[in-house]
């Protein structure tokens, strides 16, 4: 017989109690290393991501390391996931089995947020989804991804942009996304009129298209950051910046991304927003060793 003495209740009740106060998880998928150094980081992206997001106490952040996670159990009880990689073809939720282990997620409400490259999937596949769980998505010969400099006067008043102050920022600030019919559970985050010279490059797949050269003509505010609420109470957030990994120095800018991982995950973001202390230091920490800078095409 098991005699349950008052120290034993305490400390099974200050176990329960530290259980059940656990933040909730975001598993953070970092891509392998692919363009030259400073770019494309996903690596030491993620792993800065998640010493913010330790800082702030307000979820526990899981980091997978070059590519989809071997062992799928990381997602067992995960919030919300983030991937932060290369995409088209290359897109580790694309390979095998992966875009329907993300689909049964996503069926239960967890969160999702897609970062750089991450947002485009292919037309054949991941085009369809990514809409239904994001809100938008890249998608060739209709997006395009220049690099310019956005300057972000106007912010909506969203959680994902608590504490954040108007910013201006050169980047590859991907444009002219697809997005849900009718905009519909869409909030715009980020946005700017590109100026005419990033459409100086050939139509292409990723360099334009009578489509956009028609919205920018026109003057039509392009969106490069936003957020999407789905039917089933599940959230979603794209991200089109983050080519340069000195970017993440940028305290707007980190800012936006740290309160859309939380928010994603459905914790209540500050009324400062996330805040979090960073160094010259740690935006060279855990850089993958790249030779010269030579990117892919795209």
């Amino acid at each position: 017989m098991t005699v349950k003495t008052p120290v034993t209740i305490a400390i099974v009740s200050l176990i329960t109690t530290v259980c059940l106060a656990a933040p909730p998880k975001i598993v953070l998928i970092a891509g392998r290393p692919s363009h030259g150094p400073g770019a494309h980081e996903h690596n030491a992206g993620m792993l800065f991501f998640k010493k913010c997001l330790d800082q702030s106490g307000l979820v526990q952040a899981v980091v997978c390391l070059n590519g989809w996670p071997k062992d799928v159990s990381v997602f067992d009880g995960a919030a919300a996931v983030a991937i932060y990689s290369d995409g088209g073809g290359g897109h580790p939720a694309l390979q095998g089995d992966n875009l329907q282990t993300l689909g049964k997620l996503m069926d239960k409400g967890v969160g999702l947020a897609l970062i750089h490259y991450a947002v485009e999937p292919t037309t054949e596949k991941g085009n369809k989804e990514f809409i239904q769980w994001i809100g938008g998505c890249f998608e060739t010969h209709w997006s395009v991804n220049p690099f310019w400099t956005a300057h972000f006067k106007e912010l909506p008043q969203h959680p994902i942009t608590r504490g954040v102050k108007p910013f201006s920022i050169n980047d590859e600030w991907y444009y002219h996304m697809r997005f849900a019919d009718g905009m519909k559970g869409v909030t715009p985050i980020l946005f700017d009129l590109p100026p005419a010279d990033t459409l100086k490059r050939p139509d292409g797949p990723h360099s334009g298209n009578p489509a956009v050269r028609k919205d920018v003509a026109e003057g039509k505010p392009q969106i490069v950051a936003w957020a999407f609420e789905r039917p089933n109470g599940g959230r979603g957030f794209g991200f089109t910046g983050g080519h340069n990994h000195t970017g993440w120095g940028n305290e707007n800018m980190r800012k936006i991304v740290l309160n859309a991982l939380v928010w994603v995950a459905k914790v209540e973001v500050p009324a400062n927003g996330v805040e979090s202390t960073v160094t010259d230091e740690d935006l060279k920490t855990n850089l993958d060793p790249k030779g010269a800078p030579k990117p892919p095409k795209k």
